[in-house]
């Protein structure tokens, strides 16, 4: 656990004490009577070393300064981002200990060559997260597909033939009681003491705020830690609006959860509103019902009507932690996850425009000379990137969220496969959405090559991820997808060339698939899917190649912080 200031010391042990059931008063025999998961992660007996083939991996990530003009903040505006800085490092503690099982700084001093030891900071663990979480480090284990989420022992069969209170809960921890039986232990219980400081941190932020929904927001959030129950201030978060100051918080994202997608990891963003950018985007949302009306699908798969009351919105963010910060950085953010909350108020979709910005100078701009061909890279445009992550994230809101004639939500219903297919869905739907408003005069910034071509190379970009990712295996599969459409050709010198007609077709075809899949709940035939067409063959592997040879980097990492930002 991070040791936080100590002006806040006083106030969190007080409220350990006095908020929680789980505190100063409750007795401590409960500790006892649950097994703690087996660390098998590393051998700690001596200093862990880098056993990969290529030392050139430590290399990957592009370093990026995240600083932001904050002048024009009041004082306790930068009061209070100093104050959410030091909440989301208690965020990225916990999802050390939901990712590896080890405390950071405890895991990181076992590692003496300083290079090798950021890269398994960025990694938060000894495997590669952008490279099918390979092991990089001596004497570790095969990374558990559940992480730390559940016992190490356990297998899927055991999991699924029992059943026990919250066995699929975004929420909980499951562990084993003192008989061996599985039980599922809350957040709000298992992280206990972290989670009252979080708290009390956000309350101090609430006392800041100047945006009264703002505050609103923050005091709820604050009182989810504790409870588990994150929904009111889902709605409060929907219901914000002109707050310049943003903060994405808590246990939010699934992907962690490679077992099963249950379980839902800690992650933080603190952001600035661009306003200006933010005023451009304003008018997309209001079009998502007619979008949503004229899916190519059958009428049954789209009947569900996403919320109107959707915004976009652009900002500079000025700190990752957790979740969000573990190997690929997030350029775009599309939430609540809550289908509930989705049907009644759609999602915000948040575009972070300053690292979007610099993956396209720094990553997209250099693959697109290596492997587009030389008379459509003039289509490569930041514009073009920029709206395609940003439909990307509104496509999310539209489809299917819950199965036909059923209640159970496409999340539950496809399981481990879930988040690959979504993030899918959402890339396929993104493009959908371009064309149609394009031809509707909308959006009126470049043309649709512009939007086919960035979103090519764009692919090239995200697969390089890998098997592990999400992100990745959405990726491939629309590569595959896309090839055997023959939506692009490759020429002998090994540069790609996008065919617009069979582009388009490719599209409507794929975000068909994908929409009848979800909407069956079709665990088989994602299973399927991700066999056949989730995998990096032979030939693009080598292009692939050729952009690591070029020492193009993969992804970026940031230096971020209270001191970088002068507060």
């Amino acid at each position: 656990m991070k040791i936080l200031s100590k002006s806040y010391t006083s106030i969190i042990a007080l409220a350990i004490c006095v908020t929680l059931v789980s505190s100063c008063n409750k007795p401590k025999s409960e500790p006892t009577q649950i097994q703690p998961i087996e660390d098998i992660s590393t051998d700690k007996s001596v200093g862990l070393s880098f056993i990969g083939e290529n030392k050139n991996r430590l290399n990957i990530y592009y370093p990026v300064t995240l600083s932001a003009d904050i002048s024009h903040l009041s004082l306790e505006q930068k009061q209070m981002l100093a104050v959410l800085i030091e909440a989301s490092e208690i965020m990225d503690d916990l999802f050390w200990q939901q990712a590896l099982g080890q405390d950071k700084t405890t895991f990181l001093s076992q590692i003496i060559d300083s290079q090798v030891q950021n890269f398994a900071a960025i990694n938060y663990g000894p495997w590669d997260r952008l490279n099918g979480d390979q092991a990089f480090l001596s004497d570790t284990n095969e990374k558990l597909l559940g992480a730390q989420f559940y016992p190490a022992d356990m297998t899927k069969a055991e999991f699924e033939a029992n059943n026990f209170e919250d066995k699929n809960g975004l929420y909980s921890m499951v562990r084993r009681d003192k008989n061996g039986q599985l039980v599922a232990i809350p957040y709000s219980t298992y992280f206990a003491e972290e989670l009252a400081m979080a708290s009390q941190l956000l309350l101090k932020a609430a006392s800041l705020a100047q945006d009264p929904s703002f505050a609103a927001y923050l005091n709820l959030r604050a009182e989810a830690l504790l409870t588990d129950n994150y929904q009111a201030s889902d709605y409060a978060w929907m219901d914000m609006k002109t707050n310049p100051i943003e903060l994405v918080y808590g246990p939010i994202e699934t992907y962690e959860d490679q077992l099963f997608g249950y379980r839902a990891a800690f992650e933080s963003y603190v952001l600035l509103k661009d306003l200006a950018w933010s005023e451009r985007l304003s008018k997309y949302a209001s079009f998502l019902p007619e979008l949503q009306q004229g899916l190519p699908v059958e009428a049954k798969y789209k009947a569900q009507m996403p919320g109107a009351n959707a915004d976009l919105n652009a900002y500079d963010v000025i700190y990752y932690a957790g979740h969000s910060n573990a190997g690929s950085k997030t350029i775009a953010i599309n939430l609540p996850n809550d289908e509930e909350v989705q049907l009644k108020k759609g999602t915000r979709r948040l575009q972070l425009k300053n690292a979007m910005q610099a993956k396209f100078d720094n990553i997209l701009l250099p693959i697109s000379k290596q492997l587009i061909v030389p008379e459509q890279r003039q289509h490569i445009t930041f514009n073009a990137f920029f709206a395609n992550t940003m439909f990307h994230e509104v496509a999310h809101g539209l489809g299917i969220k819950t199965v036909l004639d059923s209640e159970q939500t496409v999340r539950q219903a496809l399981k481990e496969y879930a988040s690959a297919l979504e993030e899918g869905k959402a890339d396929i739907l993104g493009l959908y959405m371009v064309q149609q408003l394009l031809a509707k005069g909308v959006i009126d910034e470049g043309m649709l090559e512009d939007y086919y071509v960035t979103f090519m190379a764009g692919i090239f970009r995200s697969v390089r991820f890998g098997a592990s990712s999400a992100h990745g295996k959405a990726n491939m599969i629309r590569f595959n997808f896309f090839q055997e459409y023959k939506a692009f050709s490759r020429n002998e010198d090994g540069f790609y060339q996008v065919d617009m007609l069979k582009m388009t077709e490719a599209i409507d075809a794929l975000s068909n698939k994908i929409l009848t899949l979800q909407g069956d709940g079709d665990y088989a035939g994602v299973a399927e899917l991700v066999a056949d067409k989730g995998v990096i063959k032979a030939q693009l592997q080598q292009d692939l190649d050729k952009l690591t040879a070029a020492d193009i980097p993969v992804d970026i990492d940031f230096k971020q912080g209270i001191k970088v930002l002068g507060l």
